[in-house]
């Protein structure tokens, strides 16, 4: 990785940790945090099935698509996602 991009991660983790623990006032700053932190949930969601699916030869990409999918569902999302790759793809 780059230095740009290691300072966009950085950033973004500390917009996210900051939006965590203060809040915001304004209802709609306070929906697109909430949306940011699932966004990240979903990516990690979706990181640690790929590493243990990786073993059973599972793999979901990373993707916006997937990551608002496994973000907004939760484990549900992701379980979908593989049902999909699975049974369809």
């Amino acid at each position: 990785m780059g230095s740009g991009s290691m300072i966009v991660i950085g950033i973004s983790v500390a917009l996210i940790i900051i939006l965590l623990f203060v809040g915001t006032p304004l209802k709609p700053l306070r929906f697109i945090g909430q949306a940011v932190v699932k966004l990240g949930i979903g990516v990690l969601l979706l990181f640690f099935f790929n590493v243990v699916g990786g073993y059973l030869g599972l793999h979901i990409p990373i993707n916006l698509f997937t990551a608002v999918v496994s973000g907004f569902l939760g484990v549900f999302g992701v379980a979908s996602l593989a049902a999909i790759h699975l049974f369809i793809l």
